[in-house]
């Protein structure tokens, strides 16, 4: 049996979940902050094997869900500058902004160009000498350091027509927020696999140590997020929140100390506005002054007018866990991801999108 196929195996499953469902913990809600163990626990239908008293909610780990429409219509006011050429990865060209979407703006024969990585974005640059390439750069700290080292071959190479936009958020202080506003009761967190192989598992010890809650860092397979659940399913049963690793075979305690340290050197922490939040301090990746050459918004100064939402979207009350998908009124009718409304039915990590292709009844009910 291969690595794969064991994490994915029912009857190593079976006694994971035997545990869980003999756990007397009464009423749980388990939150994860991740858009990748979102798809993942639908895709693997852990919620359907849960006992009624547990229930699992999504936090705001989507980061294509989590631009706000104010950023998005600032790309889009970049994009129609003389003489840029707009990159941006894919997941980001369908989501609707203030009056458009990238793609829109696109077919209006502006250059936007799908990349798949900031490496793209450079042989663009390196391309179109004549093209000033703003590359739109979102995510967390998963995908930072690549925006990073971008950055710093664009110097080294003294590439003066490649700029970045940055709208990348560190998962940590959303977190805190939404914990902080406490409109949803928060038993446990499913600690990101991917981040945390960045900022390492330690950086999660706030949780338990100013919040009380357990968390329990997890990887992306089904026996990954079932051993999850029951570590911490234990931890609220004995009364004793702690950390719990179990994807120590990605994620160290101290991380990736030479992919973060790149990051820490391009960019500082400023205030990022959130979708369904608002403004979170210290919670965005904005480039450090010695850096301001390589600022696209700097660099063009893009104007925009205010920014506004779809107001049947509830996009941001589904990424801070207040609804789910369903509860939205135009879920699965008018708003499906052919013709989504907000960027949650857009992305492939986005809450809405995972339930309407992986959950049972996808379709809002009548």
């Amino acid at each position: 049996m291969s690595v794969l196929a064991a994490f994915r195996d029912s009857e190593r499953a079976a006694p994971i979940l035997e545990r869980i469902r003999a756990r007397n913990t009464g009423p749980v809600s388990l939150m994860e902050f991740c858009g990748g163990h979102t798809v993942a626990i639908f895709r693997s239908g852990i919620r359907s094997v849960m006992p009624g008293n547990v229930r699992m909610l999504s936090g705001p780990g989507c980061p294509v869900c989590v631009t706000s429409n104010a950023d998005l219509d600032r790309a889009a006011a970049l994009a129609k500058m003389p003489n840029v050429l707009l990159a941006t990865y894919g997941d980001m060209l369908k989501v609707p902004g203030s009056k458009e979407s990238l793609a829109e703006v696109k077919a209006q024969g502006y250059p936007v160009h799908i990349v798949y990585s900031t490496l793209d974005a450079l042989r663009l640059a390196q391309e179109h000498p004549d093209k000033q390439v703003v590359f739109f750069a979102i995510g967390f700290e998963t995908t930072a350091p690549a925006a990073a080292a971008a950055v710093l071959q664009a110097r080294a190479q003294g590439l003066s027509n490649f700029s970045i936009c940055s709208v990348m958020k560190l998962t940590i202080p959303g977190a805190r927020a939404l914990l902080d506003m406490g409109e949803v009761r928060v038993h446990g967190v499913i600690g990101p696999g991917h981040v945390s192989s960045i900022i390492g598992a330690d950086a999660w010890r706030f949780l338990p140590e100013q919040y009380g809650l357990p968390v329990a860092i997890s990887g992306f397979e089904p026996l990954d997020l079932l051993a999850a659940v029951d570590a911490l399913l234990e931890m609220i049963e004995g009364g004793k929140p702690g950390l719990s690793n179990g994807y120590t075979r990605i994620v160290k305690a101290e991380g990736n100390r030479k992919a973060w340290g790149a990051v820490n050197a391009v960019f500082e922490r400023g205030t990022a506005t959130w979708r369904g939040f608002g403004e979170i301090p210290e919670s965005g990746l904005l480039l450090r002054e010695e850096y301001a050459a390589f600022d696209a918004d700097r660099r063009f100064q893009p104007e925009v007018a205010a920014s506004s939402e779809h107001p049947a979207c509830r996009c941001g009350e589904v990424l801070r866990g207040v609804v789910e998908p369903p509860d939205c009124e135009v879920y699965g009718t008018v708003c499906t991801p052919d013709h989504p409304l907000g960027p949650c039915m857009v992305s492939s990590e986005g809450s809405c999108a995972a339930y309407f292709h992986f959950h049972q009844g996808a379709a809002r009910p009548h």
